[in-house]
């Protein structure tokens, strides 16, 4: 590590824990028991957050075989197979839950906890903890390696003035998912209520909207790629945090655009995953085109395009069921425009659209202020730990966002 700032010291992990110790938790945790121990998965580590809303639960026999890693509120968690170095901090609310075998967990000992868990996010931290991985058959961190992550460490007073800094920026992230998910849920509680007295079909998905696909240019043709246009894959949609995709992993560039067959669909376009994964959904903020992993749907009327989103949300299970496939699951496009549709009268969906719309928008740009707000963190983030920022400095920064 380069040459640390006066009054830092430069340590191993293992000393900044409790006994010097970090655990794994259940190796075999058996099938789903819904009388049993709710645990955390690496799926539910994303982005220094949890995410427990769907919890794998073990038998309470296996569970109390590992109470090693049962959680008491404020550990550090660290993913450690697969998608390797995800970390967060356990809140008191999972007290008692457990952990998988993939998650390493941290008890902190004479440092701050929440800098504990920024520090092992920094771009320097990372860099050393994937040199370490055995990716012999998948991505694995061994225990002893992550132990032996060497880091820089502020005096205690810098420690939770850094933290807090940082846990400004992210106490607002989360409080922006929070309206975002609540105004998704109040939009989509008020079409439960209405769709009761719709009727279903004549009419069918392909009746009221124009259906559409998407395709890959060819990956071996440079000029194709790395262009402006957003090129959305099922991976864009399914990580989302709200069914609002503002950008895409990757881009293709007009000419590749004309070489495959996705057009360049407009913003507010309903965007399905359509194979594999089926109905994961997202309202494309920009224009974008797609792989062939997508259904999109344009509905005729736009004042309709609410009720439709979400009249497609709650028949997933419909889709579903009428997938095939021999390798993977697929809702080809000529069978979901056959599929009918519930459809209220034209006052009905047009007042929902009114309704919903706002919700939505106010949704969308929490999550879009999000987006900003994390830029932010992740630029002060290896500034802030390595010493080369003053924390008022970073605070002036904080304070004209939050």
């Amino acid at each position: 590590m380069r040459e640390v700032k006066a009054g830092w010291s430069t340590v191993e992990l293992c000393s900044l824990l409790r006994d010097g110790q970090a655990t794994y938790g259940i190796v075999q945790p058996g099938a789903h028991d819904e009388q049993g121990v709710p645990i955390l998965r690496v799926k539910d580590l994303r982005g220094g957050a949890i995410n427990a809303g769907d919890p794998l639960r073990v038998a309470n026999g296996i569970e109390a075989k590992h109470d090693r890693t049962r959680l008491g509120g404020g550990e550090v968690l660290v993913s450690l197979v697969g998608t390797v170095g995800e970390v967060a901090v356990v809140p008191d609310s999972l007290r008692g839950w457990n952990v998988a075998r993939a998650i390493a967990v941290l008890r902190p000992a004479h440092v701050v906890t929440r800098w504990l868990a920024y520090a092992l996010q920094a771009p320097a931290v990372q860099t050393q903890l994937h040199s370490a991985l055995n990716t012999t058959v998948q991505a694995t961190l061994n225990l002893s390696d992550l132990k032996r992550l060497r880091l820089a460490v502020p005096p205690l007073p810098e420690q939770q003035a850094i933290a807090e800094v940082l846990g400004a920026l992210d106490d607002k992230i989360a409080a922006n998912t929070t309206v975002a998910a609540t105004a998704d849920s109040v939009a989509s509680a008020q079409f439960d209520r209405q769709v009761q007295h719709a009727n279903l079909g004549p009419a069918t998905f392909g009746d009221v909207a124009e259906v559409g696909g998407g395709g890959t240019p060819k990956t071996k043709i440079e000029e194709y790629w790395g262009g402006d246009v957003r090129w959305a894959t099922p991976t864009d949609v399914t990580g989302l945090v709200g069914p609002y995709l503002f950008d895409t992993a990757r881009r293709i560039t007009e000419s590749g655009l004309g070489a495959c067959s996705s057009k360049l669909y407009p913003a507010g376009s309903i965007l399905m995953t359509s194979r594999a994964t089926i109905g994961a959904f997202a309202i494309a903020e920009h224009p974008t085109s797609v792989n062939q992993g997508f259904i999109v749907v344009q509905p005729h009327d736009p004042d309709v395009s609410m009720w439709i989103f979400h009249e497609m949300r709650s028949r997933v299970d419909d889709f579903v069921a009428h997938a095939n496939g021999a390798t993977f699951l697929e809702l080809s496009r000529g069978r979901f425009k056959l599929l009918p549709v519930r459809l209220a009268d034209n006052s009905t969906m047009h007042a929902f659209q009114t309704y919903a719309a706002g919700l939505h928008e106010r949704a969308s740009s929490a999550i879009e202020e999000n987006r900003t707000l994390a830029e932010l963190r992740d630029t002060l983030l290896p500034q802030l730990m390595s010493g080369r920022l003053r924390v008022r400095d970073a605070i002036q920064q904080v304070e004209e966002v939050v």
